[in-house]
């Protein structure tokens, strides 16, 4: 029913029946009272339908969000992923340059340790030729003093060639 519609309605007058006038006046009343009502009824429903296209938008956006905080999650550990791996294989290089690092260390000792043997060796070997030559010159002493003592008064000692002859044939080879 509408407000016209209640404006409209006619009531047959009888004996004895209510005032026409209150009656028109309260037909009057409740159409317009029906009218307001419906205006804001009408108000009310386009809220309610833009309410209801908001909350439509609202969940779109939601739904967005969603999968975009998804997807940054997803991101998220797929570089916590590399990034451990990536940490793995720089471990895993210096482990390698260490052990290299070390067997270098390591040959380079057993290089020195033969070096410092071969150093030990050749000092024996100086020591034991310098005591051969120590040795050996000791004997041409004697054997000079021998010489001398040998040597009749009035006679030269032997020449110095003959000496350098005989130190010569003393000499280790």
């Amino acid at each position: 029913m509408t407000p016209l519609d209640i404006k409209q309605v006619g009531f047959k007058v009888r004996l004895r029946g209510y005032d026409r006038r209150e009656v028109d006046a309260f037909l009057e009343d409740l159409a317009e009272d029906y009218e307001g009502l419906l205006r804001e009824n009408n108000v009310l429903n386009e809220k309610a339908a833009d309410l209801e296209s908001q909350v439509v938008e609202f969940k779109k956006k939601e739904s967005t969000l969603n999968s975009t905080l998804m997807k940054a999650q997803d991101l998220v550990e797929e570089m916590k992923g590399h990034a451990q791996r990536e940490g793995d294989l720089i471990i895993k290089e210096a482990e390698l340059k260490a052990e290299e690092t070390a067997k270098q260390a390591r040959e380079r000792l057993a290089e020195l340790r033969r070096e410092i043997l071969d150093l030990q060796k050749q000092k024996l070997l100086f020591i034991e030729k310098t005591r051969s030559l120590i040795k050996t010159v000791h004997r041409v002493l004697e054997l000079e003093e021998r010489e001398e003592e040998r040597v009749e008064p009035g006679r030269e000692a032997r020449p110095d060639s003959e000496r350098d002859e005989n130190i010569r044939l003393l000499k280790p080879k």
